[in-house]
């Protein structure tokens, strides 16, 4: 079977949202997707209280209604023409059943429901899943891993959902990682990257014939969204002078994050698109100016980069483009992308499993040894659906949370 999945990320700069945000500039799409991956960064500002104090849901439910009424409200989000022949495939016949459709036979029936979100401190992700396909989803998990103050506040870190789409496993990981643009701060983020393979678990527990994964490198696909923070090893001059030229290509031959992976540290294997679009930070509020760009004071420059990505693994997710969003709402761009993604169904009468073994099944290296997994609950009466602590099934009527504590 094929179906498409979205998937987009965007840092907000710990603003909340105002009621008259239009998100469809993000979420435009040639045609609807069969789900949505969301993942914010600094839904609320990293202070004190927010990091050390109890969760403040309220921007969370916010950008809950925010993305019911953008992905509900209207048949399809319409593109931007701007968006290029280059960047965007030649819009697709969507599947049977999919949103728009059902929507115009019956306005009061969501065309797609929130199957689960989670918030830790100011990372926040949610997936959204076409009304029909829901339920063919199981083996729904959650986990989080806390990067930040101490090594293990969730300040910086990552919330990782795990789940079943008919037989193929899915891994979405939303990370904030270290920030910095001093020499060496790459090294701190490589360091996140691989605590988190390493301390992400997904503990478990087998369903009729089926088991599901324990790691994030054990699913058949993974894509790893966010705000990753890897900036740019060149100088501010030579930075602004390539940034008049739009010269995209020259820039991203200093982009840390390529320049770590090609050496081998970091994502070794992973795949991203190819980047035609300008770096996503950092901006000015409400403007197409780089801070760079009007910041006289060395203490608050900050060279622009591409902040923002979107990087996957796995055989079965074909990338259709890598964007951007112009939303001026905070200092970073909104990033999104598209995949078409083969599944496969269940056999008439038959339940396939999951077999580990040690020629199919793939291991983190010796560098991301297994931990302690962390303690897991199982809902009552909801069999098909695990988290580390809490994790609440969405009711179509409003938005619903779920909040975890970080690993350490």
């Amino acid at each position: 079977l094929t179906n498409r999945l979205f998937v987009g990320t965007w840092n907000v700069g710990g603003k909340s949202p105002h009621d008259g945000l239009n998100l469809k500039d993000w979420l435009r799409s040639p045609s609807p997707s069969d789900v949505y991956v969301l993942g914010f960064q600094e839904i609320v500002p990293l202070n004190a209280g927010n990091v050390l104090g109890p969760e403040d849901s309220g921007p969370a439910t916010k950008w809950l209604s925010l993305i019911r009424q953008a992905l509900n409200g209207t048949k399809s989000v319409a593109l931007n023409s701007n968006m290029g022949s280059e960047a965007l495939p030649s819009p697709r016949t969507n599947l049977s059943g999919a949103a728009g459709d059902d929507g115009s036979k019956n306005p009061t029936k969501p065309r797609y429901r929130l199957m689960v979100s989670k918030q830790m401190v100011g990372i926040f992700l949610c997936v959204w899943v076409r009304a029909d396909l829901n339920e063919h989803i199981s083996n729904l998990k959650v986990s989080c891993v806390g990067r930040g103050i101490m090594g293990y506040l969730g300040n910086k870190g990552s919330i990782s959902i795990s789940m079943t789409i008919y037989q193929t496993t899915f891994c979405f990981v939303c990370t904030h990682l270290a920030s910095g643009e001093k020499e060496g701060d790459e090294v701190r983020r490589n360091s996140d990257v691989c605590e988190i393979l390493k301390k992400t678990r997904f503990n478990n527990h087998s369903y009729g014939d089926s088991l599901s994964p324990e790691t994030i490198l054990d699913h058949d696909n993974i894509v790893w969204l966010g705000d990753l923070n890897y900036r740019l090893a060149t100088t501010h001059v030579e930075t602004c002078e390539l940034l008049e030229r739009n010269d995209w290509e020259a820039l991203l031959e200093k982009d840390q994050l390529k320049l770590e992976q090609k050496a081998g540290r970091i994502f070794s294997g992973w795949e991203e698109g190819s980047i035609h679009f300008a770096p996503t930070y950092k901006y000015l509020i409400d403007s197409d100016y780089y801070v760079a760009q009007a910041c006289k004071s060395k203490d608050k420059l900050r060279i622009p980069a591409w902040c923002d990505r979107i990087l996957w693994k796995g055989e079965a997710l074909k990338q259709q483009w890598y964007i951007r969003g112009e939303s001026k709402f905070s200092d970073h761009r909104p990033v999104s992308s598209s995949f078409v993604v083969n599944v496969r169904a269940k056999e008439s009468n038959v339940k396939k499993k999951l077999v580990k073994s040690s020629s199919s099944c793939r291991k983190p290296s010796s560098r991301f040894c297994p931990t302690k997994s962390s303690p897991s609950t199982i809902l009552p009466g909801v069999a098909k659906i695990q988290a580390e602590e809490l994790l609440v099934i969405p009711a179509t009527a409003g938005p619903r949370l779920s909040f975890c504590r970080p690993v350490h």
